[in-house]
């Protein structure tokens, strides 16, 4: 299978991981040879309920013994998609009311860069340094890596850049400013959390300038960090908040929501102003309100926060420098990228997966889903350190 894989179906890295899987439930992926892996990644974030959890997977067939795909985007009444909407306007404060559903995180980010530029008028975007907010051109052009952007010029024009956490660099927002996105937590940077009321200040100036405040919340968001969205951390609201990942339970979905009139911009002159054929799916709607609901209904996000301190706890050693992050969005910082790569590679060998970020090449991703078990989480970190002991 490995040498069909690495012919017929495109790669992203010269070297894959290439587990051959078999099936995945809870907190483990299986491979085909019936080996077990402690899941310490939820497919990147993705997996809010683990693997095949049973609320999801019976949203998902229930839907898909009604109807599958039957218009375009926001042409027909759904209602998996109706329900979802208003279920996370309910969690959301006013006047975030209205959710354009898509398919992907990344398609979610362009959606918010169009309506902020339809609704100021203005085209100026200002993003942070380090930033990662998808691979789609537009996401693309907001990240500051020249190595990542200069095959594909040219990009989006009128993009500037201020790093995350500098007051200073706030007064660069001025009124020819359409909008600033900001990840609530920095997440390919090595998972930086804002400091110092920084979000609350940046949202005080997009307001007074009259530009638009966009924070990605694909990471952060849907009670990974102890809150359903992680802005709720900081002091801080946006004006377009942007969710996906972990809000599909482990199918394709992205969202942004924002007030009502704002999102009116998008559906006339011009007609169409943004438009998907699959997003609002309804087998993935529906398997994203019983996402939803789940993490909403239970102690989940609170056990988040608890399980962060029981990782804390047990993941102490002389190579972790630090842990950086909020709930089950952790990094562990180690004292050197090599060590960092070795335990990444042994640790599946031990029936561990972890996996890399994309800018702090010391970091060891860990996010597992929010149901994981303590006992789970007290193994995953005893086979870290284990790992560390040998170096």
């Amino acid at each position: 299978m490995q040498d069909d894989f690495l012919k017929y179906q495109a790669q992203t890295t010269p070297h894959p991981l290439a587990m051959e899987v078999s099936h995945a439930k809870g907190s483990y992926i299986y491979d085909k040879k019936g080996k077990a892996y402690l899941d310490f990644v939820a497919g990147v974030s993705a997996c809010s309920l683990g693997h095949s959890h049973p609320r999801v997977v019976e949203a998902a067939k229930d839907q898909l013994d009604k109807y599958l795909h039957v218009m375009v985007y926001g042409e027909y009444i759904l209602d998996p998609a109706l329900e979802l909407t208003k279920l996370i306007a309910k969690h959301l404060p006013e006047p975030l009311e209205t959710t354009y559903l898509v398919n992907s995180g990344t398609e979610a980010i362009e959606g918010s860069l169009k309506l902020a530029r339809r609704y100021t008028g203005r085209t100026e975007i200002i993003a942070a340094k380090n930033s990662y907010h998808g691979n789609t051109m537009g996401s693309l052009s907001l990240m500051d890596y020249e190595e990542r952007k200069k095959p594909f010029y040219p990009l989006i024009p009128d993009i500037n850049h201020i790093s995350f956490n500098c007051e200073y660099c706030i007064n660069t927002i001025t009124e020819n400013t359409a909008a600033v996105i900001l990840e609530t937590i920095q997440g390919g940077a090595g998972f930086i959390e804002p400091h110092n009321d920084y979000l609350s200040k940046v949202q005080k100036r997009c307001n007074d300038v009259g530009a638009i405040f966009i924070l990605d919340e694909i990471q952060p968001g849907i009670g990974r960090t102890g809150k359903l969205f992680g802005f709720e951390n900081y002091n801080c609201q946006p004006d377009i908040v942007v969710t996906g990942k972990g809000l599909g339970g482990g199918l394709p979905i992205g969202a942004f929501t924002a007030s009502k009139a704002m999102m009116d911009s998008l559906k006339d002159n011009p007609k169409l102003g943004h438009i998907t054929t699959f997003g609002g799916n309804p087998v993935i709607a529906a398997a994203a309100l019983a996402t939803l609901k789940e993490i909403t209904e239970t102690d989940l996000m609170a056990e988040a926060l608890e399980k962060e301190e029981l990782i804390r706890t047990h993941l102490k050693h002389q190579h972790i420098k630090e842990i950086r992050g909020k709930g089950l969005m952790l990094a562990a910082i180690t004292s050197d990228a090599e060590i960092t790569n070795k335990v990444v590679l042994k640790a599946q060998d031990q029936g561990l997966i972890l996996f890399w970020l994309l800018f702090e090449p010391k970091a060891i991703r860990i996010t597992p889903p929010l149901t994981i078990s303590n006992e789970e989480i007290i193994k995953g970190c005893q086979i870290i350190t284990s790992i560390l002991d040998s170096f």
